[in-house]
């Protein structure tokens, strides 16, 4: 569908299900359930125009190199992704965008946040995820599934979850309207067919393999990412137009090495690039996840001096959280070492007296099953920040930020 229909669509009411999306991973696993969803049925689970919505604004899209590297495997135009931008102001969104016109689809998070979660949390209908289930969806969604568990990647877990309706797409099986309109025409032609599904493949595999470093991790990669891996790689195979020239590492390799490349950016850019906030107990929380050392972002703040000193990155961290009213801050970073292997640090800030509580209280519930070690730290009263190398390489953010939100419940 053209995508000026589907923003006409977000500004006045219409009765879709709208996929609220961020990172590489929320982007493909939103967009590939929304164009499946949306194009296939069945008894339990009509048609319905589903909407992936990146939940950023439209000059985030910039901050992705390696979405800006994916979208032309997948014949996706920047342009063509609808961002918070698309939605009438916030302020006065319920106004125009009627909650009891909407249904909200969650995927890659299982609980609707900010001004849009004020609003809509009640019209959530369904959701597929990979993090912590924190009780905010119905346990009845009706035609929309309820997935939530342990995956790599939360786009494994959709194509794993829909892929039956997918082959009946392709096999031309579909009795959705949208199917049958091309039915006698496109989607029997079956190179086109054969195309479009390598296309969307591409597009699915790119950030299962970016999240499981290609089925190498060891504490991430699982079962629903090996199947979705191989369905998907059968899918590309299947296309003489691209399956003949895939080959999986190299596809990962490009998608990598665009994610890695964090120079072109500043430091407030890279905190922004992969951030998440959440509130809890009224304090907020705002993690920022980091493909490079502690030590690169030190750089990019000191790129006229030669120090490596903590300080610079204290403040430019603080000034951050500030300005997003954070009393809690954490930057974890994920990366290769030096020596090839994979390597993790954490760095943890508290900007006022609401947020000193909660960090020395992570810090002492936490530090043994994160093995923590310390190096910088500053505890002047003015803040609380401590950078530490983690030894537990099995805890992500999926881990971490659940162990810091649980630290301000209390």
């Amino acid at each position: 569908m053209n995508p000026q229909v589907v923003r006409s669509y977000l500004r006045i009411c219409t009765y879709a299900d709208v996929l609220l999306i961020v990172d590489l991973d929320s982007i493909t696993s939103s967009i590939v359930y929304a164009y499946l969803r949306s194009i296939t049925s069945s008894a339990q689970s009509p048609a319905t125009l589903h909407v992936p919505l990146l939940n950023i604004p439209k000059a985030d899209i910039n901050l992705r190199p390696e979405l800006l590297a994916l979208l032309p495997h997948a014949n996706i135009e920047q342009d063509q992704l609808i961002t918070l931008d698309d939605l009438p102001d916030l302020d006065n969104i319920k106004q125009i965008l009627l909650p009891e016109s909407t249904r909200w689809v969650l995927v890659d998070h299982n609980a609707l946040q900010g001004k849009l979660g004020a609003i809509y949390a009640d019209r959530v209908v369904g959701v597929v995820d990979h993090h912590t289930d924190e009780g905010k969806v119905p346990k009845d969604t009706g035609s929309e599934p309820r997935l939530i568990t342990t995956s790599g990647s939360c786009t494994s877990l959709v194509i794993n979850h829909c892929r039956e309706a997918w082959d009946r797409l392709s096999c031309g099986t579909s009795s959705t309207g949208a199917a049958q309109a091309q039915g006698d025409t496109l989607m029997e032609d079956e190179a086109v067919t054969s195309l479009w599904d390598a296309q969307v493949a591409q597009f699915a595999l790119a950030s299962v393999v970016i999240d499981t470093l290609n089925l190498q991790d060891e504490h991430k990669t699982t079962e629903h990412d090996e199947r979705a891996v191989t369905y998907l790689e059968a899918k590309i195979n299947q296309c003489a137009k691209i399956g003949g020239q895939f080959d999986r590492t190299t596809f990962f390799n490009k998608i990598n090495d665009a994610k890695k490349d964090l120079s072109p950016l500043t430091f407030e850019e890279i905190l922004r690039k992969d951030y998440k906030q959440w509130t809890e107990n009224g304090l907020n929380l705002g993690t920022s996840a980091v493909v490079q050392p502690i030590s690169f972002l030190k750089s990019k703040i000191n790129r006229d001096s030669d120090s490596n000193d903590y300080k610079a990155l204290l403040e430019a961290s603080k000034k951050f959280a500030k300005e997003r009213d954070l009393c809690v801050f954490s930057i974890m970073t994920a990366y290769e070492a030096e020596n090839g292997g994979f390597a993790r640090e954490l760095a943890v800030l508290a900007v006022d007296d609401r947020g000193f509580a909660a960090c020395k209280k992570f810090s002492d519930s936490s530090s043994e099953k994160l093995q923590l070690d310390g190096s910088d730290a500053d505890e002047s009263g003015e803040h609380w920040f401590h950078v530490w190398k983690q030894g537990n390489l099995s805890c992500s953010r999926k881990q971490v930020a659940p162990l810091l939100r649980e630290a301000m419940s209390a």
